[in-house]
């Protein structure tokens, strides 16, 4: 099952400058805001530039430099919010939710940084 891209969600809109966001950290290539409605002390959104709806799609068809530039901001991210473990720090989560199944809520791709507690298993699963 596909999914296009559209153009009309909110991460498409705080792009254009439609819509105010509380920034981190940005390059050529991503853009890193704090999560209005955060669940840890650390909560900040990374998202590409371009129009990718899922970590596959970004992953298979982003280029080189788009790949680069979001890790990058990523690892900057974790830096300068303290929760990277080069600063001796108790480390943070990052996730990444794809499709219905994975309870995206957003359908552009999307980079959670969490961190500032700790938070317990992964996943509660269940039968």
């Amino acid at each position: 099952m596909a999914f296009d891209y559209d153009d009309t969600n909110i991460f498409a809109r705080i792009l254009r400058g439609e819509i105010p966001n509380d920034t981190v950290a940005e390059n050529d290539h991503a853009l890193a805001f704090r999560d209005i409605a955060p669940k840890t002390p650390v909560h900040v959104l990374v998202i590409p530039k371009g129009a990718y709806v899922s970590f596959d799609d970004f992953a298979a068809n982003a280029s080189d430099a788009e790949i680069a530039g979001f890790m990058r901001l990523c690892a900057e991210v974790c830096a300068k919010e303290g929760v990277g473990l080069d600063g001796g720090n108790a480390g943070f989560r990052g996730i990444t939710n794809a499709g219905p199944d994975g309870v995206q809520e957003v359908p552009h791709f999307h980079l959670h940084i969490m961190g500032g507690r700790p938070m317990g298993p992964m996943l509660n699963l269940r039968d």
